[in-house]
């Protein structure tokens, strides 16, 4: 599963050089996450179905490989990379007119309450909505 995303850079998501600020780039992963979650009704419609309390960020990196500047237009593709039984893999590619300009990398768990706390949960039925929904 997988959906592309994108995003006009403006002059406010750059720092004073003129290079996008790298904070953005980790904004626009978790934009596109939301993306690939809104067919199977989005974050908060899954919690719900799943009695979870979020689809929470338990690791993230990125490789920064061209700058971007005001008035590029970043295409990021995400797709799950790995599926485990408590937790996810998302891939992130950025790119501008076919140039790579950033990949990132996520690591999420479904969490819900339990008598002793918060804890990650069984992601199967969490695959099973999201590929039910996957075109």
């Amino acid at each position: 599963m997988q959906t592309i995303q994108t995003f006009d850079i403006t002059f406010g998501d750059c720092d004073p050089a003129g290079i996008v600020f790298y904070p953005n780039a980790f904004r626009w992963m978790d934009t596109a996450l939301h993306a690939l979650l809104r067919p199977a009704g989005g974050h908060q419609v899954l919690c719900r179905k799943l009695d979870a309390v979020g689809l929470g960020l338990v690791d993230a990196s990125a490789k920064f490989r061209h700058p971007m500047h005001d008035g590029d237009r970043l295409e990021l593709r995400i797709a799950v990379t790995e599926w485990s039984r408590r937790s996810l893999t998302l891939g992130y590619e950025g790119s501008v007119e076919g140039r790579q300009t950033f990949e990132g990398r996520e690591v999420r768990c479904l969490f819900t309450r339990t008598e002793t706390g918060i804890v990650a949960a069984d992601l199967a039925p969490l695959r099973t909505l999201l590929e039910a929904e996957d075109v």
